[in-house]
């Protein structure tokens, strides 16, 4: 995820508050939450969040004047993303963002009211997350990070590469929700190929 890809975002999330609120925000603090599966020290998340506060600033929202961050580094263990998660819903903010499949699940667990927007998730129908990618529902919505129609090109190319093969096989980790995507496509796409497709999956090693 670029800089310029968190400043869509939040071009996104801002356009969605309503004019006559924005028209009045000095009047009323908005407020942000973020959710991250990290830790404060690292660098890279560190960027990202900044690039994320200028742009907010680009905008016209000032922290301290017209918005509130509030910001949970999470780190990567599941308990305390879910309480972390807990923690920000409570706050009821006006909206949070949330990257990755981790953080997402987490908040949705946890309410169903604040909208919730991420950067960055492989499936998010698959998951649960939202209702289509035309038209989420729910008080979830965001990127992606893979556009499905591509598996459907590794079928091709490897009816270029191999001519004569008229079955593959599809392994997968069965823990990734991406996959059932993945292999949606490229069942779709096998017949106009003159190709069987069959599936195995792999779990992730301990």
């Amino acid at each position: 995820m670029q800089r310029r890809e968190f400043i869509t975002l939040l071009g996104a999330t801002a356009v969605a508050w309503p004019r006559a609120v924005r028209a009045q925000q000095g009047e009323r603090m908005r407020r942000i939450g973020i959710l991250l599966a990290t830790t404060a020290d690292d660098v890279e998340f560190q960027a990202w969040v900044g690039a994320f506060l200028q742009a907010l600033a680009l905008l016209g929202w000032t922290i301290g004047r017209n918005v509130r961050i509030d910001t949970r580094w999470a780190g990567a263990k599941a308990d305390d993303i879910r309480k972390h998660a807990a923690e920000l819903a409570a706050l009821a903010p006006d909206v949070i963002l949330a990257h990755g499949a981790s953080t997402v699940g987490a908040l949705l667990q946890a309410t169903r009211t604040v909208p919730i927007v991420f950067p960055i998730v492989s499936d998010p129908v698959a998951q649960g997350f939202v209702e289509s990618m035309a038209r989420p529902g729910g008080n979830a919505t965001g990127f992606t990070s893979f556009d499905w129609s591509v598996s459907a090109k590794w079928l091709e190319l490897l009816k270029q590469t191999a001519p004569g093969v008229t079955r593959a096989a599809v392994l997968r980790d069965a823990t990734q929700g991406s996959g059932s995507s993945q292999f949606g496509v490229i069942q779709a796409a096998a017949p106009s190929l003159g190709w069987r497709s069959s599936r195995s999956t792999c779990a992730t090693p301990s």
